[in-house]
């Protein structure tokens, strides 16, 4: 496998080197200082939209009693953005130091909605309460790594599989890019997404969309280091002359409402009144560990667990082996170097994330765009890190770069991912089928988890259709078995009847 290849080429033994270079074995991955710190920049770049999303998703909400995030009558979106990049960015320099790993972590999308909407509405239920849920899961996934039960699993499942996670992240993430400039849209009773809006490219933030991929795939196939990173800043440079130009204008208003289908996605581009505020860090330590039991009752509370686990438990594993295959460090069996590490800090993350009241903390695939840089090192992390810490000050500076300008980026990176695709044997349908599975819906359903979770069961009962269930490893049994509970969750609480 060409991967593989590379792979041990850039492991082969190399001269010592003193430093940063020794330190984070950056000449013996065959990268360099300025790679790494451009690489650390454009995934900051990429993800740095969590600062400004994360906030609007679990700070606008009241929980069942009424309150908000901080146990206020009122949103208070400064405090959740200084501490959602606070966190980010703790966590992502640990990643860097303790796994030398190019992988950013920050509130994970989807589990902060699921926390939101699923468990801090629930009758009687606290933000407090809800993060508390969090802490405990995040607590269960530390000591499932500490005694190797969840790195077992990692290695349990088959080469192939993991290349087609790898593959159906790098699709995921591209639809991501396309969804979040609005170039593809839901359409109204129609096919499930449409060409931007009624079918057609219509608005200016579009064209930055479309003139940001175009240069950023034009210096990438004129091989110009800092292709991606280059793609980004050259399109919110444009974004913010199209605005103050045009006036555009966001397309929601302040209460979440589409008015102005043809705005802004997320930031309106321009250039801020200040450059700094100071952060307010009242969250931390906000939560109830227990409180949910009392509130909801233990076996509510435990299925809540269970949900949160299992999708956090898989996301990790898909996020480390496609960024492990994109910068060629994995070994044959598409595993990366230090992974007990990536997913032990992986792991302290959901406990940081919950007991800092910003909903878990998780390994994010926008650090791709990183690797295309050229990252290869922890040090792309540190230094993607330390712009979060730097953005608790500067959130003026973070919501400049919107949506349209960013975004290019995850396009092309998922490009690169998918040129994997030719790893897998498409003749054999005992493998075929659950990576197409896999690939597919990933980006169909929006969640890693559940292509994972499609891709393991089908295997498994293609083994058992075959008559070769023996060459099933027990944990994917297992593992199986956990996934058809996890689809099935909401038949068993109805049965249960919570």
């Amino acid at each position: 496998m060409a991967n593989s290849a590379r792979a041990t080429a850039r492991q082969t033994p190399q001269p010592p080197a003193g430093g940063l270079d020794g330190f984070f074995s950056i000449t013996a991955r065959g990268s360099t200082i300025s790679r790494e710190i451009r690489g650390g920049l454009a995934t900051f770049f990429t993800m740095a939209y969590i600062v400004v999303l994360n906030p609007l998703i679990i700070g606008t909400q009241a929980d069942s009693t009424g309150g908000f995030l901080g146990g206020g009558a009122a949103p208070n979106l400064p405090m959740v953005a200084a501490t959602t990049a606070l966190v980010a960015g703790v966590m992502t320099i640990l990643m860097g130091v303790v796994a030398n790993f190019p992988l950013a972590m920050a509130t994970g999308l989807g589990l902060n909605a699921f926390v939101t909407f699923g468990v801090a509405k629930l009758p009687e239920m606290t933000w407090a309460d809800a993060m508390g849920l969090v802490v405990l899961e995040g607590i269960i996934i530390t000591i499932l790594v500490l005694t190797g039960f969840r790195t077992a699993v990692f290695h349990a499942v088959p080469a192939q599989l993991k290349t087609a996670i790898s593959v159906g992240i790098g699709l995921f993430i591209a639809i991501i890019g396309f969804v979040d400039a609005g170039f593809v849209r839901k359409s109204a009773g129609g096919p499930l997404g449409e060409l931007g809006v009624g079918g057609f490219l219509a608005g200016w933030p579009l064209l930055v969309f479309v003139l940001g991929l175009f240069i950023t795939v034009t210096l990438m196939v004129r091989k110009v280091r800092g292709a991606i990173l280059y793609g980004i800043l050259s399109a919110t440079l444009l974004a913010i002359i199209v605005e103050a130009v045009g006036k555009i204008g966001s397309q929601h208003n302040d209460k979440g409402e589409l008015v102005n289908p043809t705005g802004w996605g997320l930031n309106v581009p321009k250039l801020p009144s200040s450059v700094a505020r100071t952060p307010d860090f009242s969250l931390l330590g906000d939560f109830n560990l227990l409180g949910s039991f009392k509130a909801i009752g233990v076996v509510s509370a435990v299925l809540l667990i269970f949900t949160l686990l299992l999708a956090d438990f898989f996301d990790t594993m898909g996020t480390m082996v496609a960024i492990g295959a994109e910068a060629e460090l994995n070994d044959e069996e598409g595993t990366p170097p230090h992974s007990e590490r990536i997913l032990l800090v992986d792991s302290v993350g959901a406990m940081a994330g919950g007991a800092a009241s910003v909903s878990s903390n998780t390994s994010y695939i926008e650090s791709a765009s990183g690797v295309g840089e050229g990252a290869r090192t922890g040090l792309a992390s540190v230094v993607t890190g330390l712009l979060f810490l730097i953005a608790t000050f500067l959130s003026p500076l973070v919501e400049v770069v919107p949506y349209e300008a960013a975004t290019p980026a995850l396009v092309v990176v998922g490009f690169l991912m998918m040129q994997q695709v030719k790893d897998i044997d498409w003749d054999d349908i005992e493998i075929a089928l659950p990576a197409f599975l896999t690939i597919i819906l990933m980006p169909f359903t929006y969640s890693i988890a559940v292509g994972i979770g499609a891709g393991f069961v089908v295997y498994v009962l293609i083994k058992i259709i075959k008559g070769k269930a023996a060459q099933v490893h027990p944990l994917m049994w297992i593992t199986a078995a956990l996934f058809v509970l996890y689809f099935a969750i909401d038949p068993v609480k109805s049965v249960l009847g919570v």
